[in-house]
C-alpha cells in the first residue's frame, strides 16, 4: 500500500530530476499510487463487511466466470492468480469449511479435486458485485491531499 498523504511538491521532485517534464511524469505515477491505494482501502473493507477478503473474492470470481464450466482445480484456480499453492490451499479449505466452496473428484484425474462455489457463495456474489462496482466507478474520482 501506497501511505503517502500529501505528494512532494513540483519543485522538490524537480531537484532530484533536473526536468521539469520528468518531475510532472513522476508526481502523476505518486498520484496514482495513492489513489490506487485508496481504492484497494475501500474495496478491502466492503469485503470484510461481508466476511470477504479480497484473495476469497477474487477465487470466487475465477470460478464464476468460466463461460463453460463450473468447476476449476487447485492448479487451475493458482495458474489464475498470484498467489502461492500453499496460501491458496489454506484459503480454499477455509472457504469450503465456511460453505461458500465445495469439492468433487476430478473425473478425468483421480489425483485432484474440482472446486466449485456453493450456491451459498453464488448468492453473495449477486449480493456483493454491484457494491463492488460502484466503488470501481468511483475510482476515477480526484484525491485531496490530507496533509
Amino acid at each position: 500500500m501506497f501511505f503517502l498523504k500529501t505528494l512532494p511538491s513540483l519543485d522538490m521532485v524537480r531537484g532530484y530530476t533536473g526536468d521539469a517534464g520528468a518531475a510532472e511524469t513522476v508526481l502523476d505515477a505518486l498520484g496514482m499510487l495513492r489513489r490506487a491505494s485508496l481504492l484497494l482501502r475501500d474495496i478491502e473493507q466492503y469485503f470484510a463487511r461481508h466476511g470477504l477478503s479480497q484473495q476469497k473474492f477474487l477465487i470466487m470470481v475465477v470460478i464464476d466466470r468460466e463461460p463453460d464450466r463450473n468447476s476449476l482445480r487447485l492448479s487451475e484456480i493458482a495458474n489464475r492468480l498470484d498467489v502461492s499453492k500453499p496460501v491458496l490451499h489454506r484459503t480454499i479449505k477455509a472457504m469450503t469449511a465456511a460453505d461458500l466452496l465445495m469439492s468433487k473428484p476430478d473425473p478425468k484425474d483421480g489425483r485432484s479435486d474440482l472446486i466449485q462455489l456453493t450456491p451459498q457463495a453464488k448468492d453473495l456474489l449477486t449480493q456483493i458485485m454491484p457494491g463492488y462496482f460502484e466503488i470501481l466507478l468511483g475510482a476515477d474520482r480526484p484525491v485531496q491531499d490530507t496533509g
